[in-house]
């Protein structure tokens, strides 16, 4: 079933056939249609032929024997090129501009050249500068642009034009309008697919942003939120290519989400990006156990974050005289001297890193001692052996004094710099030494030291006294299998204490090597659904990206986590204090009006100051309900499934339902999801049949549940009320 949009096509000229309907067309009209089609087809053919052309000579040099020789950086050079060229064969040319100067650019997925670098560009990559009106060009503002023009295509035809003029004869309320609404009236394949021939303004603002702070941006349901990060993120990793050194940390809810996007930038020709949920951060680590909500709020709080380094800090040995035996001697490091190299070993480090850094000194301060013991040894050797020759001297009749002024030179006992060092370097890899410092200083694990204490109550109270008694006693059961909210305490120890970073194995991608390092720093970090991270998921970010340059985005209004927060000035107050950036995206373009109309007396429920965002298209079709029995439910279920995927060939349909509900839905409805609300966010589907909409209510941040349940179909919503 297609419905037509309530909205007008808004273009002019040449136009393919709206969704939903034909409108009558002149033969003059069909004329140009055809001819701009075919001039369009024509280009299209001229940018695959060089892209074949482009592809097969990467290929021919990644194959070489040559390759070998080329240094790491120029063969993930040429290798990242390839993919870029090689997943553009879909979607390759999606636009165009004709300047009011009589210019004509091109826009694609890829950027394109002629034979000869001093050519001008065949086809102008969407990101780049050139590009940008193609975005945000309108009647008012036209950016000397005369006209653009949305190209659709499948494979390698070019099936439908949509012009748009920009000197003012015809506005629109939408970039693009008619390839937009025709996108967005397509069937849900599950996997989420690029946007970059549909951007609007108010997205491609955000995508294009500076990357010196983080940005958060708030956007309700259908506001492309998951769009505008995906495609921020292969904006800046083209715009800025020396980010593609550190990669780009991609956080999602969950593994379904990120099964989701996971072809977005792969077909953006991005490669050097990682993707994983908060609770995956940690390499070898899994969450095994869920916990109730309110032992995840307490464990959620960025007081944690304090405690743990005051945690750490006792454990740090007390300065002390250190008594060190050395081929046979002993030596002895005053109380003092340590104390002063703890002090310098410790400034800023992490445990083990600072103990490396002790070690180096202590080796030093030993091979000090021993030299001096050594000089004080021969001192004292020489002054016997001159009194005894004094005193034979003096029976000889001699005088001491000259006799001590004709030997020529004196034996001191001094070892020279170069035999110092040595002495260090042997002292630095002696194993009876190494024992010593392990011993004194010895490694810890952030597991281990995690489970104790977390079972140490006085230890709790100790290193974080804000926590009540009560509250102390919630988060000191057993912690084993860890739980979701353990990871950011995990990941705050393994910090705090430090580790080695491992050498990156020849030609491996960076995001291979960066996916396996706890501690690797990113060029960037993208954040979707931000609203659900805890203050201390928050610490898990900026550890990542200590320079900051974080995009979040979210709806506040859809949070449904343990945490207390209600505002995004509360969400992230404690990772950014108030140095952050604030945006906004405003207009539904997914969830159709009809859908929309329901979730204001939804949001006032939830609390939310908010009005929902404003929806651009209709699908034709009314949300229904249907009044069952709980014996009646899953036969309902069932029947009402298989309608909703009669009427959507071709498309999907999703379940949502409450949390004690799904295993008996799951048992009947086995080919299509049947999920959460929690589990639905960042999802989209056709249709979606909600199951028991007050039985979500009745949830932990309810209201916010439904907002969400009710905002995932594109066309149709089917409501079952359970009397």
């Amino acid at each position: 079933m297609r419905r037509t949009s309530a909205l007008n096509n808004g273009t002019a000229g040449v136009s393919e056939t709206p969704p939903g309907g034909k409108r009558p067309a002149s033969a003059a009209a069909d004329a140009a249609r055809r001819s701009a089609i075919d001039e369009e087809q024509e280009f299209l053919d001229s940018a695959t032929a060089r892209r074949d052309r482009l592809a097969d000579h990467l290929q021919a040099e990644l194959s070489s024997d040559a390759l070998d020789a080329l240094e790491q950086a120029r063969q993930r050079m040429l290798r990242q090129q390839y993919e870029e060229l090689r997943r553009a064969r879909e979607g390759l040319v999606f636009g165009r501009l004709d300047g009011l100067d009589g210019t004509v650019r091109h826009i694609g997925r890829v950027g394109l050249r002629d034979d000869g670098e001093e050519s001008e560009p065949l086809l102008v990559d969407w990101r780049a500068p050139a590009a940008r009106p193609f975005y945000t060009a309108t009647a008012v503002d036209p950016q000397g642009q005369a006209r653009r023009r949305h190209i659709r295509t499948t494979g390698p035809v070019v099936v439908g034009v949509d012009d748009e003029p920009l000197d003012g004869t015809m506005t629109a309320e939408l970039v693009g309008e008619g390839a937009l609404l025709a996108a967005l009236d397509e069937r849900r394949t599950g996997v989420m697919s690029t946007a970059i021939s549909t951007l609007q303004r108010e997205q491609d603002d955000i995508i294009r942003a500076e990357a010196t702070g983080p940005l958060i941006v708030q956007g309700g349901p259908g506001t492309g939120k998951t769009v505008v990060a995906l495609h921020r993120v292969a904006f800046l990793l083209f715009t800025h290519r020396k980010m593609a050194d550190q990669a780009v940390l991609v956080l999602g809810p969950s593994p379904r989400f990120l099964q989701y996007i996971g072809q977005v930038l792969p077909a953006l020709g991005e490669t050097a990006v990682v993707s994983a949920t908060c609770d995956t951060l940690l390499p070898g680590i899994r969450v095994g156990r869920d916990e109730s909500r309110v032992v995840a709020e307490i464990k959620g709080r960025a007081l944690w974050q304090r405690a743990l380094e005051r945690y750490v800090a006792s454990l740090l040995p007390r300065p002390r005289e250190l008594k060190l035996r050395w081929e046979g001697e002993f030596h002895v490091i005053a109380a003092e001297t340590v104390a002063q190299a703890l002090a310098s070993a410790v400034q800023g480090r992490p445990y083990h890193r600072a103990r490396a850094a002790f070690a180096e000194q202590l080796h030093h301060l030993l091979a000090e001692a021993v030299a001096e013991q050594r000089e004080a040894l021969m001192n004292e050797m020489e002054e016997g052996f001159e009194d005894i020759l004094a005193r034979v001297d003096r029976s000889m009749g001699h005088d001491p004094r000259a006799a001590r002024t004709s030997t020529g030179s004196d034996v001191d006992g001094l070892l020279s710099e170069e035999e110092i060092e040595d002495l260090r370097t042997r002292i630095a890899g002696n194993a009876t030494i190494a024992r010593f410092v392990e011993a004194w200083w010895p490694t810890l694990d952030a597991g281990t030291l995690l489970r104790g204490l977390l079972t140490d109550r006085a230890l709790l109270a100790r290193i974080a006294p804000q926590l009540s008694p009560e509250e102390i006693a919630a988060v000191s059961a057993e912690p084993a299998p860890w739980a979701s909210s353990d990871i950011p305490l995990l990941d705050a120890l393994a910090d705090l204490l430090g580790e080695v970073d491992a050498p990156r194995p020849q030609g491996e991608f960076v995001a291979d090597h960066a996916r396996r390092q706890r501690g690797w720093v990113y060029g960037h970090v993208v954040v979707d659904e931000a609203q659900e991270l805890s203050e201390m998921q928050w610490q898990m970010v900026l550890r990542r990206c200590p320079s900051r340059s974080i995009t979040a985005v979210g709806d506040i209004d859809q949070a449904e986590a343990a945490h207390r927060h209600t505002s995004w000035a509360q969400a992230v107050r404690a990772a950014f204090g108030d140095r952050w950036t604030a945006a906004e995206l405003t207009i539904c373009y997914r969830t159709p009006r009809e859908v929309m109309e329901l979730t204001a007396p939804v949001l006032k429920e939830a609390g939310s100051h908010n009005a929902p965002p404003r929806a651009v298209r209709s699908s034709g079709t009314a949300p229904w309900a249907l009044t069952v029995t709980p014996a009646e439910l899953a036969g309902a279920a069932a029947r009402a499934v298989r309608q909703l995927r009669q009427r959507w060939p071709g498309g999907t349909v999703g379940v949502i339902a409450p949390a004690d509900r799904v295993a008996e839905l799951q048992a009947v409805l086995s080919d299509v999801p049947v999920l959460t609300a929690t589990q639905s966010k960042g999802l989209e589907w056709d249709a979606t049949l909600l199951v028991d909409p007050q039985g979500i209510t009745a949830e932990p941040r309810g209201w916010n549940g439904l907002y969400v349940a009710l905002t995932r179909c594109t066309q149709e919503l089917g409501q079952m009320v359970l009397t």
